[in-house]
């Protein structure tokens, strides 16, 4: 059974309205953290970066060892992982063996697949890198007809960021 809402919100209410713009993600966090403070229904708020744009930083040449010994150190985490697993199941001296064991065959296994994943590569790509998706602007956003509150609550603080 459904219920009626004995007053529906109007519809101009639904939509989202800006509150404010900022340069970066910390300022307008620290934004939506003033506004929770003072008492405002944070829960109707977004952050939305805008003008999205993908950085991808270098960090290094990549040669077939360098990926040997980052598959050996992956490698190793996930034997490690698994001798846990198992020796869960076993009692005494034997419960080392399976971890030294399983960090050992990992750091192997993961050795021999990261300088084969590098070598197949036939040299396109000799780096390592990271990536990170950065915004322009950052939009505080809120639905439900309340910006004009939330404006007032940023300004009185100093926080209303950029136009």
């Amino acid at each position: 059974m459904t219920e009626i809402e004995p007053n529906p919100p109007h519809e101009s209410t639904l939509t989202w309205n800006k509150v404010a713009s900022h340069d970066s993600y910390e300022e307008a966090q620290a934004a939506v953290d003033c506004l929770s403070d003072k008492g405002f229904p944070v829960e109707r708020l977004d952050i939305m970066g805008t003008d999205l744009r993908l950085v991808e930083h270098v960090t290094g040449r990549l040669t077939k060892g360098r990926a040997a010994a980052a598959g050996a150190a992956g490698g190793a985490w996930f034997g490690l992982l698994v001798g846990l697993l198992v020796g869960l199941f076993t009692a005494g001296p034997v419960w080392l063996g399976l971890l030294l064991g399983g960090l050992l065959s990992g750091a192997l296994w993961g050795a021999v697949l990261g300088w084969a994943g590098h070598a197949a590569t036939g040299g396109r790509r000799d780096f390592s890198s990271t990536r990170a998706l950065a915004a322009a602007r950052y939009d505080l956003i809120t639905s439900g007809g309340q910006a004009e509150q939330a404006r007032a609550i940023l300004h009185s603080e100093g926080l209303s960021g950029v136009s």
